[in-house]
């Protein structure tokens, strides 16, 4: 399944797996896929910036994406391609596609500054992975240092007509999503697909807003699925109940530089990775650290049951 302007649902931002000793933990490619699917993701990202991507050799990063493509069966990937020369990226790009990727991704390099510049390497990027493959426009200024307006955003979307998805995570960036659902009403953008980052933090309200649905790593997937469910039944009340129950969690993520280290170590007590290690350079909780995250655990289980732990799934192999 390819991506489209009317892909929607959740997309989990997957980590990258290692053991303690810093290689890739191929079973647990397999037991996350999995877990994913149970949770009912719509699809998964792989080798985003939570992936690890920089960190993985080249071989490293098509084995890790091929991989999680074959487990996933029906279920749609898109993989990180983003990389500082268009050499990588279209190797990288063509590789996963006949591998069975469903799209692929694709980041600003922090150094562009002026529109030209950001509408212009995308035209080349394309140009580079050719025009033939379905990409996503990531635009996260908060990392990339890169500031995409929504002018800018449609021009892109309008010079690319491979382009099927905005990974929206700019912050704040509500009325960006008003903005950009205007220009589709008024005809001046095609219609995209927009799924939402930023942690899951202001989902709740970036659905209000337009959004397809989200793309991000918060630790509870099955949270995010019901969430955007529920926004889009028409039940503000239970998804605002069921996304406040989360928000202690999810802030707590929002720690500069020790994010990916809590979200890893709630993957593995929730049993779907076997390790929370991080490839070095890497930061790591402290055990006080880990103590307050068991105790946002248990007082979030206390709240929404499906948020207790899982030994079945820890226990698998």
């Amino acid at each position: 399944m390819k991506l489209s302007p009317s892909t929607s649902g959740t997309f989990a931002i997957a980590p990258t797996p290692f053991h303690d000793d810093g290689r890739i933990d191929a079973a647990s490619i397999d037991r996350m896929t999995d877990f994913y699917r149970e949770t009912g993701c719509a699809g998964v990202t792989v080798l985003g910036i939570m992936g690890e991507a920089p960190k993985l050799e080249p071989q490293e990063a098509l084995d890790v994406a091929s991989r999680m493509i074959k487990r996933a069966g029906t279920t749609p990937i898109i993989v990180g391609v983003s990389a500082p020369g268009f050499a990588a990226m279209r190797s990288l790009a063509r590789s996963v596609m006949d591998a069975g990727a469903a799209g692929v991704m694709i980041a600003p390099v922090p150094s562009l500054r002026t529109d030209d510049q950001i509408v212009g390497y995308f035209r080349q990027a394309i140009e580079a992975i050719g025009a033939d493959v379905p990409w996503v426009l990531q635009d996260y200024p908060l990392t990339l240092t890169v500031q995409m307006t929504p002018g800018v955003i449609r021009r892109i979307i309008q010079d690319n007509p491979s382009c099927q998805m905005l990974k929206h995570e700019d912050w704040p960036g509500l009325e960006k999503i008003t903005a950009l659902r205007a220009f589709q009403k008024d005809g001046s953008m095609r219609p995209v697909s927009i799924l939402t980052g930023n942690g899951g933090l202001f989902l709740d309200f970036e659905m209000e807003r337009g959004a397809d649905g989200a793309m991000t790593g918060y630790a509870f997937p099955d949270m995010l699925v019901d969430v955007v469910r529920l926004s889009k039944e028409g039940r503000r009340d239970a998804a605002h109940d069921l996304f406040d129950a989360h928000l202690p969690l999810m802030r707590y993520e929002q720690q500069q530089g020790v994010g990916l280290a809590v979200r890893k170590y709630v993957m593995m007590r929730r049993g779907a990775i076997a390790s929370d290690a991080q490839r070095k350079p890497a930061s790591s909780l402290s055990n006080i650290a880990k103590t307050e995250v068991d105790y946002l655990l248990a007082r979030l289980a206390r709240t929404d049951k499906r948020a207790a732990l899982e030994p079945r799934l820890a226990q698998a192999s």
